[in-house]
């Protein structure tokens, strides 16, 4: 199998993007990753994309935007795992020059979420749930992510201040990153005084609805070598991906993510890593639970102590591992096919060390970890610097 690198990143300001079509800001930040890498052919693009059909009425992404791009011809499909279809763009593509079917792939994701009413979004975004078992009896993910939140607090005694203080420290972080969607702070009394969504979760505890696009240029590793510009090379050292059952009640604990902790046993084994190696993380923040469980299972603590990761300040900026640098999907915005890819984005730029303000000093290692639905699929990468 050949090393892959990743050689241009490209995103633009996400939020409510009225102004713009999804083949809009899809272009820009696909340019913006092709200049980046110094490039202007690739041999295969890839598409996170949830639900662009029921967004913008809009599917077979791959052969439009290639065309958009003026690449008609080249190798292009769509990847969907629904808030993970970035993650899995990634793999999709990192497969492609692993294998050698490609030796320039541009990975990309997208959603263009804000053109269909709150009721619209919240169906689309519902078909990642089982629609026979949950969807049909009236769950929604903020419902469900409760129902995960509650089975946490029942099992460790975690509290609502210490899932305010997740969203506390995302929108600090994201107060530094000119590309999120809420630059912003909040305080735990905002955060607990804030709407109830679904009990325990306010709607600060809840990522927004985005517009976004995000992409990277990812190239077998000699190439990668002679396009590098003398920044650092990162490289993808593991990759990971792993499911779980659909339906949230089919578990067997609601306090886990076993999906996750599969994603990571397979990456860290890939990459020759463990926990303890990874100075920075990207993690799936769609609700500020999840952020406490996804630590647990990716081994950055034991289960049960994800909580108290954010209020003791050891996930924040200047702490022994910092999260979520970028402001998460909580602050930076979660457009779900592109939240991925922004995660890898996020990450390199950091290991480069040209995050500016928000830059981890001495960062190496870093990892990013991005799921659909309530972790009923999972994928995390492992990035490096290359020797």
């Amino acid at each position: 199998m050949r090393e892959v690198a990743i050689i241009g990143v490209g995103i633009h300001p996400w939020g409510e993007l009225w102004g713009d079509s999804l083949r809009t800001i899809w272009t820009r930040a696909a340019l913006a990753a092709l200049d980046d890498a110094g490039v202007d052919r690739v041999d295969a693009i890839t598409v996170g994309c949830m639900s662009g059909g029921m967004f913008v009425g809009q599917e077979h992404l791959g052969a439009l935007l290639a065309d958009e791009l003026g690449m008609a011809g080249t190798a292009a499909m769509r990847v969907e795992s629904a808030c993970a279809s970035g993650g899995m763009a990634l793999r999709a593509g990192f497969a492609e020059v692993a294998a050698g079917l490609a030796d320039i792939v541009l990975v990309t994701g997208v959603e263009k979420m804000t053109d269909v009413s709150g009721d619209e979004a919240t169906a689309a975004l519902a078909t990642a749930a089982d629609a026979e078992t949950e969807v049909f009896y009236g769950a929604t993910f903020p419902g469900l992510y409760a129902m995960m939140a509650r089975s946490h607090m029942a099992k460790y005694g975690t509290t609502a201040e210490q899932l305010a203080a997740v969203a506390v420290k995302n929108h600090t972080h994201g107060m530094l990153n000119p590309n999120a969607q809420y630059r912003r702070r909040v305080t735990v009394d905002e955060v607990l005084g804030s709407t109830m969504v679904a009990a325990p979760l306010h709607i600060l505890d809840c990522s927004p609805i985005t517009d976004g696009a995000a992409a990277v240029v990812i190239a077998e590793i000699s190439v990668a070598r002679r396009l590098a510009k003398g920044r650092p090379l990162v490289k993808i050292s593991g990759v990971g991906s792993a499911t779980d059952r659909m339906a949230l009640h089919s578990r067997a604990d609601m306090a886990a993510l076993p999906s996750t902790t599969l994603a990571a046993e397979r990456a860290y084994a890939m990459a020759q890593r463990k926990p303890a190696d990874v100075h920075l993380a990207e993690v799936h923040d769609c609700f500020t639970i999840a952020e406490i469980m996804v630590l647990e299972a990716l081994g950055f603590c034991r289960p049960g102590e994800g909580a108290a990761q954010a209020p003791s300040g050891r996930t924040a900026l200047g702490g022994e591992r910092p999260v979520n640098t970028s402001g998460g999907l909580k602050s930076k915005g979660h457009p779900v096919g592109a939240t991925g890819v922004a995660q890898v984005i996020e990450i390199v730029t950091q290991l480069r060390g040209e995050a500016g303000e928000r830059q981890v000093k001495g960062a190496r290692v870093g990892l990013t970890q991005n799921m659909g639905g309530t972790g009923a699929s999972s994928v995390v990468h492992i990035l490096e610097v290359a020797s």
